[in-house]
């Protein structure tokens, strides 16, 4: 419910934004939503799962999810293969 509360006043915000501003408050809210997710890639035979806490996956116009696992390392998996689950942990 806060993050509804938030994501509501700030897109009655964003109207009256310069550019600048919206994009700072858009990454305030990207913060907010940040969350656990299980981030499975699979090729064939290779299966190889990470978990991110607290964290977000983004993607790439480029065909790639990046992420930084629960260890602190940088990961980038082709999206075609990869499935992403909201977790509760």
């Amino acid at each position: 419910m806060k993050r509804l509360i938030t994501l509501t006043l700030t897109l009655t915000a964003l109207t009256a934004c310069t550019q600048d501003q919206h994009n700072q408050l858009s990454r305030k809210v990207v913060e907010l939503l940040d969350s656990d997710y299980r981030v499975t890639f699979a090729n064939g035979g290779t299966e190889k799962s990470w978990i991110i806490k607290n964290g977000k996956v983004t993607s790439t116009d480029k065909g790639y999810y990046y992420f930084w696992d629960k260890n602190k390392h940088y990961v980038q998996t082709p999206i075609e293969n990869t499935v992403i689950e909201e977790i509760d942990l």
